[in-house]
């Protein structure tokens, strides 16, 4: 038994020794490196950049396109886990892969399937522009591809939740007289509060850090169609010790929001497992 525990206890070691180097390697020297890159020259080179008027217009085309996105994506997932838990009918199982393809996919062919329908010679891009309205190259067309590449993330958190609670609260509370929305209001939103927290913390962070399929669509006009991430790129790709310093401080500032919502999540993660 001492021999059996001392082997577990050696293999257990082993394993953490080997999964710290692993997160080592892969995510805290990288991260170091941006923060060391970023104050390299002090404070002041990053208030000169977080406040300038591209990085500001940048910022907030992301906060509005990311609000958007993680909005329509709520209503979805709420509404959808509903059906998919609550019903069965008929392509309920295809509807289901239907909506987790746009994460099995590559962003940038999300961009392209965008374009080919909604761009001045797809599908509907021709009629929309002659109605006066531009998906594709303007905001939009940054909204649909960053609601396609989070599509699934709070529907998935909420339809286990709803399948471990069951219908027997709700069949109870029918049967009392209580309408559909009383029903939701009193019994389901209750239930599915905190799954839902967590899955809305990551549609925000996937929509916020959301890259290729936005730069297939947005055309990356600064201070017009350029979101963060895309601004990191473009500053990146420039010459010069101030376009770094721009990409570096942009960087550090998502990098900043990301471990913000991780910690949000962490902080969620076990009220939802007491509900």
């Amino acid at each position: 038994m001492r021999r059996a525990r001392r082997r577990r206890t050696r293999t257990t070691w082993v394993l953490r020794t080997i999964a710290v180097l692993y997160v080592t390697g892969l995510v805290a020297l990288p991260v170091a490196s941006v923060v060391q890159h970023t104050f390299a020259d002090g404070l002041a080179p990053v208030i000169e950049v977080i406040t300038s008027e591209d990085f500001l217009a940048a910022l907030r085309l992301t906060a509005i396109v990311a609000g958007i996105a993680v909005t329509i994506n709520t209503v979805f997932g709420v509404g959808m886990s509903l059906l998919l838990v609550r019903y069965r009918f008929r392509g309920r199982r295809f509807i289901s892969a239907v909506i987790d393809l746009p994460v099995s996919i590559s962003p940038i062919v999300v961009g392209v399937a965008l374009i080919l329908v909604y761009g001045s010679y797809g599908w509907f891009g021709g009629a929309l522009e002659d109605a006066g309205f531009r998906v594709i190259f303007a905001v939009p067309g940054m909204v649909l591809a960053t609601v396609l590449v989070s599509l699934p993330l709070v529907l998935r958190e909420i339809v286990p939740t709803l399948e471990e609670a069951g219908i027997e609260q709700e069949q109870a509370a029918q049967s009392l007289g209580a309408g559909p929305w009383q029903r939701f209001w009193r019994i389901t939103l209750p239930t599915i509060k905190w799954a839902l927290a967590y899955g809305v913390a990551l549609s925000l962070a996937r929509s916020m850090g959301e890259f290729g399929a936005v730069r297939v669509v947005s055309g990356s006009v600064a201070g017009v169609s350029q979101t963060l991430t895309l601004y990191v790129n473009d500053s990146y790709q420039e010459f010069g010790a101030q376009a770094q310093q721009q990409a570096f401080a942009a960087a550090f500032v998502l990098m900043a929001i990301a471990v913000v919502l991780i910690v949000v999540i962490a902080a969620l993660r076990p009220k939802e497992d007491r509900s």
